[in-house]
């Protein structure tokens, strides 16, 4: 008897197997259509939303050149970081002092001036004006001062120049 319930059994089981079997495949086949006609009214959606065009191939698009402007600015940004750092460089403070070199000669006809970079180096120039001649010194400029002596006026000329902040 044990032998026969056994055979009955083994029967159902593959039975149920076979009908879960069929009933998977079937829900396979129907999730195969409803796929199908998603991605069809999916398109369909896409393409009404671009006005004809396919929308998803404009957002690749459009991510693709966003992606390039972004490249172009971090170029930018670095190309412009270097121009700061060339600019600090450049003469861009300027002091200037008149004055009379000698009592005898009338009015402040000398000079001296002061065009420094940003970091305070450059050239300190000293014009010199008498009666019977003219003359021009330079002395160089760094940090703010000078390996050779500066006069007075020298010195103001300088400390204008720093403080002549761009």
């Amino acid at each position: 008897m044990d032998i026969v319930f056994n055979f009955l059994r083994s029967d159902i089981f593959l039975f149920i197997l076979l009908v879960a079997v069929i009933i998977l495949f079937v829900l396979y086949i129907i999730s195969v259509a409803n796929l199908k006609k998603l991605r069809v009214s999916y398109s369909k959606f896409m393409n009404k939303l671009g006005n004809g065009n396919n929308l998803e191939e404009m957002m690749k698009e459009y991510i693709k050149r966003v992606n390039i402007a972004e490249a172009k600015n971090e170029e930018i940004i670095s190309y412009c970081k270097v121009i700061d750092e060339n600019i600090k460089r450049c003469s861009q403070k300027i002091g200037l002092v008149r004055y009379n070199a000698f009592k005898d000669t009338g009015s402040d006809l000398s000079f001296t001036l002061a065009i420094l970079d940003d970091y305070n180096n450059g050239v300190v120039l000293n014009g010199i004006y008498a009666r019977d001649s003219s003359n021009i010194y330079a002395k160089p400029v760094e940090n703010g001062q000078s390996k050779y002596v500066l006069s007075n006026e020298e010195k103001e000329a300088i400390n204008r120049a720093k403080e002549n902040i761009k």
